[in-house]
C-alpha cells in the first residue's frame, strides 16, 4: 500500500479500525507548511519500504472539517506525525525529521518493524 489520503469522514475506518491490522503513521499536515513539504518524500519512501508492515496516512488539516481532528488530538504545530496501533496512539513527533530519526521512532514504538 502506498500513502492514503484521509479526512475526518474516513478517519475512523482508514486509521483507527485499520490500525487493528497494521500500524498506521498519520501525517497531519498543511499546504502552507514548509516542514510538511520536507517530510513528505521521507514518509513516501518509508511507506514503500514498509509496505505490508506499516501504512502511512496523510491528513491535510486545513481541508473542510479536518481541523476537528487537529483539535481532538491536541496538535500544536505541523507537521505532527502520530503512530496508531490497535486503535490507540503509540507516540508522536512534530516537525520535519530525517529518515533515520523516523526509523528510530518506529523501532522504539514497534520493536523491529523495520528489520523484518
Amino acid at each position: 500500500m502506498s500513502i492514503v489520503h484521509s479526512s475526518l469522514e474516513g478517519f475512523e475506518t482508514e486509521v483507527i479500525e485499520a490500525s487493528d491490522r497494521t500500524p498506521i503513521l498519520v501525517d497531519f499536515w498543511a499546504d502552507w507548511c514548509a516542514p510538511c513539504r520536507v517530510i513528505a518524500p521521507v514518509l513516501e519512501r518509508l511507506a514503500a519500504d514498509l509496505r505490508g508492515r506499516l501504512s502511512v496516512v496523510k491528513l491535510e488539516v486545513d481541508q473542510g472539517e479536518n481541523m476537528k481532528l487537529a483539535g481532538r488530538y491536541r496538535l500544536r504545530g505541523f507537521p505532527t506525525v502520530v503512530l496508531f496501533h490497535r486503535g490507540a496512539e503509540l507516540g508522536r513527533f512534530s516537525g520535519a525529521r530525517s529518515r533515520a530519526d523516523i526509523v528510530d521512532f518506529l523501532e522504539a514504538h514497534l520493536g523491529g518493524v523495520y528489520a523484518r
